[in-house]
This record gives structure tokens, C-alpha cells and sequence, in this order.
């Protein structure tokens, strides 16, 4: 069996024929339907020749505002963002998630996977912005399950004893820059650290015994 096919396979046997893929937002309040969502980035997954997953791809946009989305002063003095700077380079959510999806259909197609699974730190609260965002784009394609995701806040609980990101990237020995944090790259970034860390520890440990088949 060649290279490809045994990381093909492995992928789609690991994760039940899910496609991993990390997200993170960055937004302008809690509200998934009436605030907007300012940034989304997409890290995917692959595993390399030893079979351990690593961060591959990294996507990010900056998204503007939808039309009479809701910006909270509190959030946006939280994350930073000025909604309006046109240094962002900000474009809609409809584009940023449709260019999104381009690499994500090709990585599921490579890795022999049905459907991508979301994987982001407090999951709940990303899939509920995404979700959102994905219906006012009226996009019917959507290669993401609905509502399975896996959410590494619970799985750093158990892991590592730690439920914040950073200091779950801490207890990983990940390193972790404060002055970084709350943007959708650089967290999309570290949350699949974290996430390939304690899947390969698992491995490592013997939860998961499987291997690269010769």
C-alpha cells in the first residue's frame, strides 16, 4: 500500500469517516443570530509517515458584518477588532465560507472521509456562529455534520485537568503567546496543536492501537 492510501486510511478509520477540521470565530457578541461574526479560520488535519496527525492547511478571513448585525462594545474591546478598519481586508461571509469549503471538499476526498467533523475549543459557541452564518449565505452545500463536533475544552479536561486553551497549551508543553490569543488564526492554530497532542498521547498510550498497515 502506498504513502497516500495508508494516510488515507488511517484518517477515515480513525474518526469513523469524520474529516477533522478546527475551527475558531472571533465575534461581536454571543448571540450567533444577531451578532456578527468577525473572523473564522479553518486548520486541517493529516497525518504524517510515523502516523501521528499534524496541523496541515491553515484558512482565515476576515469577515464584515452582515446587514444590521448587532457589535457589541464590550466584545469588541475584548478581541480587539475594528470592524470597519479597511486594513482587514474584511470580504462577506457567503465568500469566506464558500473558499473555506474548496480545500476542506479536497482534504475529504484525499483522506477517504464522508463529512468533515468541527473540532474547536468550546465548541457549542463556534458551530452556533458558523452554523448561522452558513444559513444566512443560503448555502446548501455544506460539507460540516450539523451538530457533531469535538469539542477540545471537554477533551483537555480529561486529558490534561485543564478546560482554558491556554492553559491546556501550557499543560501540553504547546507554547502559548497571551498577546497572540483571540484571533481566529492564531487560536485555529494552537486548538489543533492541542488537539493532534492528545490524540497522538492517546495513541501513544495504547487507547489507540492502530498503526500505519505495511
Amino acid at each position: 500500500m502506498s504513502e497516500t492510501n495508508q494516510v488515507s486510511e488511517l484518517m477515515s478509520s480513525r474518526f469513523r469517516g469524520y474529516y477533522p477540521v478546527v475551527i475558531d470565530v472571533e465575534t461581536a457578541g454571543f448571540n450567533a443570530k444577531t451578532d456578527a461574526m468577525l473572523e473564522i479560520a479553518a486548520c486541517l488535519l493529516t497525518f504524517d509517515d510515523a502516523g501521528q496527525l499534524v496541523p496541515s492547511e491553515t484558512v482565515h478571513f476576515h469577515i464584515e458584518p452582515f446587514e444590521g448585525a448587532n457589535l457589541e462594545k464590550a466584545a469588541l474591546e475584548f478581541t480587539g477588532i475594528d470592524p470597519y478598519n479597511p486594513l482587514r481586508g474584511a470580504v462577506g461571509e457567503e465568500f469566506a465560507l464558500k473558499e473555506m469549503f474548496r480545500p476542506i471538499r479536497k482534504a475529504l476526498k484525499a483522506h477517504g472521509c464522508n463529512r468533515a467533523v468541527m473540532v474547536a475549543h468550546n465548541a457549542a459557541f463556534d458551530m452556533s456562529f458558523f452554523n448561522a452564518a452558513v444559513e444566512r449565505s443560503g448555502i446548501k452545500r455544506n460539507p460540516f455534520h450539523p451538530f457533531v463536533s469535538f469539542d477540545t475544552t471537554s477533551i483537555s479536561a480529561v486529558a490534561l485537568g485543564q478546560t482554558v486553551l491556554a492553559k491546556a497549551c501550557e499543560a501540553a508543553q504547546i507554547s502559548f503567546d497571551n498577546n497572540e490569543a483571540h484571533s481566529a488564526l492564531y487560536d485555529s492554530q494552537k486548538t489543533a496543536e492541542l488537539f493532534c497532542h492528545i490524540v497522538n498521547q492517546w495513541q501513544a498510550l495504547g487507547g489507540w492501537p492502530m498503526g500505519l498497515q505495511e
